[in-house]
C-alpha cells in the first residue's frame, strides 16, 4: 500500500492531517455556522407561520367587523326612519294647530270688521238723523220767519 501511495505522490502523515482539519474544520463549521443558521430559519419560519395565523384572525375580525358595522348602519337606518316619521307627524300636527289658530284669528278679525262696520254704520245713522234734525230745525225756523 505503502508503493500505491508513493506512485501517486500521496504523503499518508499529509493526508491524516489535513483529515483531522477538515474534521476540526467540519466540526468547527457545524457548531459556529450551521447550527446559528438553521437556528435563524426556524425563528423566521415560526415569524412566518405566526404571522399567517395573525392575517387569519385579522381577515376573520375584518369580517366580523364588517357584519357589525352593517347591522349598525342597518339599525341607524331604522332610527333614522323611524325620526324622519316622527317628524313629520309632528310637523302635520304642528301645521294642523297652525292653520287653526289662524283661522280663529281669521274670525275674530272678521268678527271685530263686522262689529266695526256695524258700529260705523250706527254711528253714521245717528250723526244723519242729527244732521237732518239740525236741517229740519233750521228749514222751520226759516220757515218761520217767513
Amino acid at each position: 500500500m505503502d508503493q500505491l501511495l508513493e506512485a501517486f505522490g500521496i504523503d499518508w502523515k499529509l493526508l491524516i492531517a489535513q483529515m483531522v482539519n477538515f474534521g476540526v474544520l467540519l466540526v468547527a463549521l457545524w457548531f459556529f455556522l450551521y447550527k446559528p443558521v438553521m437556528k435563524t430559519l426556524d425563528e423566521r419560519a415560526q415569524k412566518i407561520a405566526q404571522g399567517v395565523e395573525d392575517a387569519e384572525r385579522a381577515t376573520e375580525k375584518l369580517a366580523g367587523a364588517d357584519a357589525e358595522a352593517a347591522k349598525v348602519v342597518a339599525g341607524a337606518d331604522e332610527k333614522a326612519v323611524g325620526i324622519v316619521n316622527n317628524a313629520r307627524t309632528s310637523a302635520n300636527e304642528e301645521k294642523a294647530r297652525i292653520v287653526k289658530e289662524a283661522e280663529e284669528r281669521a274670525a275674530r278679525v272678521a268678527a271685530d270688521a263686522d262689529a266695526r262696520a256695524k258700529e260705523a254704520g250706527a254711528k253714521a245713522l245717528r250723526d244723519s238723523e242729527k244732521e237732518i234734525a239740525r236741517l229740519a230745525m233750521l228749514a222751520a225756523e226759516k220757515a218761520m220767519r217767513k
